[in-house]
C-alpha cells in the first residue's frame, strides 16, 4: 500500500473517544470485534462515547483495564460497518531510523496522520520499554495506532511520557498481542490487570475485589461508580435532559456536549475561569464564490436576533449563545438553549438553500 491508501484505510478505523474527563483516540480490530485505547483516556468510566467515520456517535462498555500497560479495550453492542481488518504481527522487523505514521481522531478536531523517525527502541519507563519517535503526538492522539511505512500496527500510542518537544511514545505491538491472546481466551469476559503481580484477573474470578493470584486489591470495572456532575455542569446536563437529549451520548470531554437538532449542530462548553457558557451551532460553510448576499443576510439578522449572534469564523458560519454561570438555572438555561436549537435548525436550511453554504462534515 501505498501512503495515501494507508491513511484513507485508517480512517474508517481509527475512531474518537469522549468521557466526562477526556477525550482521546482508539482503533477497532474488526475480527476480534473490540476497540483498542489507552487506559488513562477511560479511566473511572464504565461506559464511554465513541464515534467513527463509518458510524455515529455509540455508547461503548469498558471490558478490560490495564494501567501498567495503558490498555483498555472497549465493546460495543452492534460492530461497524467497515471493510478493513487492521495487520499487526509480533514478527514485524523494526529499526531505529525507520519512518513511522502516527494517526489520532479526538473529538473536536480533524483526523490527524503526522510521520516521524524512530529514534529508540528500548526507552524503558516503569519495566516497559517504549518506541520513541518523532512522529508529533498530541493528548488526543492517546490511543491511535503507530504505523509503520507499510501500514502494519507496530504500537499503541501513548502521551502519558513527556521527556521534551517533538518526542512521541508508543507501546510496541507485542504488549498488546500478548494481551489480547489471554483477554480473549476468556470470551471477552471484563478483566483487568492486577498493578502488584501483573495477572490478567476475569472478574468472574474475583472475590471482595482481591487478586486471586497476590491477594492485592484491584480496580474492578465494575465496582466503578458513575459520573454525577455537580455545579454548573448539573445545571447543564439537567437543562439538556429536560429538553429530551441523550445526556450520554451529549458529552464530547471535559465540560462539554454535542447536540444535535435537526440537521444542525451545537457544541456546548462552559469555561471554568471565565465563567462563560458557549453554545455555538455551526451552521455551514461559506460558499466559494457570491458571499456577498449571505454576508448582507447575516449582518440584518444579527439587528433582529435577540440573545445570539450570527458570526463567520474562517469558513464556519457560526450560531452562538453566551451566558455567564451566575445567571445560570435549569428553567433560565432550557429557555435560552432551546431557543438556539431552534433557531440553529432553521438558519442552516436557510444559508444552504437560499444563500449557496455548503453543509458542514462533522
Amino acid at each position: 500500500m501505498n501512503k495515501a491508501e494507508i491513511i484513507d484505510i485508517y480512517r474508517d478505523l481509527v475512531i474518537q473517544i469522549a468521557t466526562p474527563y477526556s477525550t482521546g483516540t482508539g482503533f477497532i480490530l474488526k475480527d476480534e470485534g473490540i476497540i483498542i485505547t489507552n487506559e488513562h483516556v477511560i479511566r473511572d468510566n464504565k461506559r464511554v462515547v465513541v464515534r467513527g467515520s463509518t458510524f455515529e456517535k455509540a455508547l461503548a462498555d469498558v471490558i478490560y483495564t490495564d494501567p501498567k500497560h495503558d490498555l483498555a479495550f472497549l465493546s460495543i453492542e452492534e460492530s461497524p460497518a467497515i471493510q478493513h481488518n487492521i495487520q499487526f504481527s509480533k514478527d514485524i522487523a523494526l529499526s531505529e531510523g525507520d519512518k513511522v505514521i502516527a494517526v489520532g481522531h479526538p473529538f473536536g478536531l480533524k483526523y490527524t496522520v503526522t510521520e516521524g523517525i524512530v529514534s529508540n527502541l528500548r526507552h524503558e519507563e516503569d519495566g516497559i520499554n517504549y518506541i520513541q519517535h518523532d512522529a508529533a503526538l498530541n493528548p488526543g492522539n492517546s490511543g491511535g495506532p503507530l504505523l509503520s511505512e507499510s501500514g502494519q500496527v507496530i504500537g499503541v500510542n501513548t502521551f502519558i511520557i513527556k521527556d521534551g518537544n517533538n518526542i512521541g511514545f508508543s507501546l510496541p505491538i507485542h504488549y498488546l498481542i500478548d494481551t489480547l491472546d489471554i483477554f480473549l481466551s476468556k470470551d471477552k469476559a471484563e478483566a483487568v490487570r492486577c498493578n502488584s503481580c501483573l495477572n490478567i484477573i476475569f472478574e468472574d474470578n474475583v472475590e471482595n475485589g482481591y487478586c486471586e493470584h497476590c491477594g492485592a486489591k484491584v480496580q474492578l470495572i465494575k465496582d466503578i461508580e458513575p459520573y454525577e456532575p455537580v455545579g454548573v455542569n448539573k445545571t447543564i446536563e439537567d437543562m439538556l435532559i429536560q429538553s429530551g437529549y441523550d445526556i450520554d451520548l451529549s458529552r464530547r470531554g471535559p465540560n462539554q456536549w454535542n447536540i444535535k437538532k435537526g440537521s444542525a449542530n451545537i457544541n456546548v462548553s462552559y469555561h471554568i475561569k471565565s465563567g462563560l457558557i458557549i453554545g455555538d451551532a455551526y451552521l455551514g460553510l461559506l460558499p466559494s464564490k457570491n458571499i456577498k448576499p449571505i454576508y448582507k443576510y447575516l449582518l440584518k439578522e444579527n439587528h433582529s436576533l435577540e440573545g445570539l449572534t450570527l458570526s463567520v469564523k474562517g469558513q464556519d458560519i457560526i450560531l452562538s449563545l453566551l451566558i455567564y454561570d451566575q445567571y445560570l438555572n435549569v428553567t433560565s438555561a432550557q429557555r435560552l438553549f432551546e431557543h438556539l436549537f431552534e433557531a440553529a435548525d432553521h438558519y442552516d436550511n436557510i444559508l444552504v438553500e437560499e444563500y449557496g453554504a455548503s453543509w458542514r462534515n462533522e
